[in-house]
Parts: structure tokens; sequence; C-alpha cells
């Protein structure tokens, strides 16, 4: 995946938003390998300017890793192995967080059953783009409440008036 600016050609991955945030990721990342993780690709800060951060996959990631209890908003993915389906969602709710959540599978009954079970605002489901402006965006928990974009993000805004009325 191209690390660059998003005006350069085919650049897949812009910089994060500031210092302290690619500090941050750095720091969960560190965290993570100093509990048993292992980088299969990335796992640095790039030098130079700018706030990037190679693009990152974490394999043997241990349930006691910061990382599996944050909203890191870097290009980190945490890979971990689970026996069953109610441990791999258990897993997943095991935060204060839940702004979105990714679901791959084949088996439509399954990627229903976890999507109904994750406690999350939005779900990716066999894609990792969620954003579309006619969709409403928002987390549950700590991840915020409300909505915005699609009809939900305007209700938001709006204040719903009955009048019951004899005539």
């Amino acid at each position: 995946m191209k690390v660059g600016r998003g005006t350069e050609d085919d650049v897949k991955v812009g910089p994060l938003i500031d210092a302290t945030q690619r500090d941050k990721v750095a720091e969960l990342v560190s965290d993570a390998l100093g509990k048993g993780a292992q980088a299969v690709v990335g796992g640095t800060a790039r030098d130079g300017a700018g706030y990037f951060y190679e693009p990152t996959v974490l394999a043997g990631v241990g349930a006691d890793a910061e990382l599996m209890r944050e909203e890191i908003f870097g290009p980190v993915a945490p890979v971990i192995s689970f026996d069953d389906e109610d441990a791999a969602i258990a897993a997943a709710n095991d935060t204060e967080y839940g702004l979105v959540s990714y679901v791959y599978t084949s088996d439509l009954k399954r990627a229903f059953r976890v999507c109904e079970k994750l406690q999350t605002g939005m779900i990716g489901l066999n894609q990792g783009m969620v954003s579309n402006a006619a969709a409403p965006f928002g987390g549950v928990k700590s991840s915020g409440f409300g909505r915005e974009g699609g009809k939900e993000g305007i209700e938001e805004y709006l204040e719903t008036k009955y009048i019951a009325m004899a005539l």
C-alpha cells in the first residue's frame, strides 16, 4: 500500500492528524509487540516530514494489549484467532468503545448472527469502507451517540412535536 500525501497518485494511506496521534499509534503497537505480538508487516512510524505510520498487520496479539481496547485511529490491523464465534464476539465487544466493526464471512447466516450481536454503531460486512454521505455515521458506548449523515443525521437536528387535538 502506497503511503504518502493524498494529492499523489495511487496513495492508499495518508498521514495521521498530528504528531500526538502518530505517537499514540506507535505506543499502542509497541505495547502489543512487548506483550508477544509479531509485526507481519509495518510496525513503525515513517521518517521525514508528515505524520505517517506504516500500514501494519500484527499477529498473535494478546488480550492484554492496549490496542485491543482502544480506538487506534491508525493503519493497524491486529489479527487474532478464536476457537468459536461467541469468543470472537465477546472479544470484539470487550471495549468501552463502539464506533465500527468489520465482519468477513461467506456464510450469510453467520454474517447476520454476528452483526446482530456486535455492540457497534457501524459494521463493514465483507468490506473495509463504511463511510458514505447518504448513510448514518456514528458509534455507541464511549464512541459517542447520535448520528451524522443520512436521514438519521438530519433528524439529530430536528425536534418532533406531537399535537393531539379534538375539534
